[in-house]
């Protein structure tokens, strides 16, 4: 399986408009961060995790003809805003598959309404077929079977996923022992670390680096990084032995 990180930064990405933020300004590629979703590639299959306001771009960039679903982690716009953006790929291949949460599905049907039309559809509209994740409850794509991991983005419920070896969380704050156990000693994990001070809905540095220590990876990746974490080469310095900053283009393979 090839894991490409399409974009890892926070909600506003990194430049963030209008900042004279040091980071913000940095010509270091590393330091210009989309917002935050992964490309899963393995036989013929693509799946991307989110689909956000630079869902376009990311696929221009990578050159991805072919779709074959999106996994949700939740309904906030930097990780929904680019449904749209299917389009190209409705119209090559067909209604496309969507994977979420069951409360997911329910707002992306009030925004996007005209996609979920059952009749008298917009002329070019994009259609999807949708498919709701209940947790502890793993479902098989492309031979893989996909298993739910909840945790809590503050007050509201999200939804990472371990394939195989991999582990995908972004968005975190806390997570219960009986989730936690889904995932040790998984080969890869991907993790938000948001920035140096406390939030009161996302990991910071500090609480990543230990939840890496309680789960135990192989390796592990920090994403949905804000201009707040610092510059990508002085963070990267400063991190354990095994843990990394992930950056856009990113490629692993498993």
């Amino acid at each position: 399986m090839k894991i490409t990180f399409l974009g890892t930064g926070t909600s506003q990405g990194i430049p963030v408009i209008g900042s004279d933020h040091p980071v913000c300004l940095s010509g270091d590629p590393k330091d210009n961060r989309l917002r935050v979703s992964v490309l899963l590639s393995w036989e013929n299959y693509n799946f991307v995790i989110d689909c956000g306001p630079d869902f376009r771009q990311q696929m221009l960039r990578h050159k991805v003809s072919k779709l074959d679903g999106i996994l949700f982690t939740h309904e906030h716009s930097d990780h929904v805003a680019g449904l749209d953006d299917i389009r190209p790929f409705f119209f090559r291949q067909g209604d496309i598959p969507i994977y979420a949460h069951e409360r997911v599905i329910k707002s992306l049907q009030e925004r996007f309404d005209y996609i979920f039309a059952n009749s008298n559809r917009y002329p070019g509209a994009p259609a999807v077929q949708v498919h709701t994740i209940v947790n502890d409850h793993p479902f098989k794509l492309g031979g893989k079977m996909i298993i739910p991991v909840e945790a809590d983005h503050n007050r509201l419920q999200v939804f990472g996923y371990r394939i195989d070896e991999f582990t995908y969380l972004t968005d975190v704050k806390s997570m219960k022992d009986h989730e936690v156990e889904k995932i040790k000693g998984t080969g890869v994990l991907v993790v938000n670390a948001l920035r140096i001070e406390p939030h009161h809905s996302h990991f910071n540095l500090e609480d990543a680096l230990k939840f890496v220590e309680k789960v135990g990876p192989k390796t592990a990746y920090f994403t949905h990084i804000s201009h707040l974490l610092g510059f990508h080469k002085e963070v990267e310095k400063k991190l354990p032995k095994g843990v990394h900053l992930a950056y856009d283009n990113l490629t692993i393979t498993l």
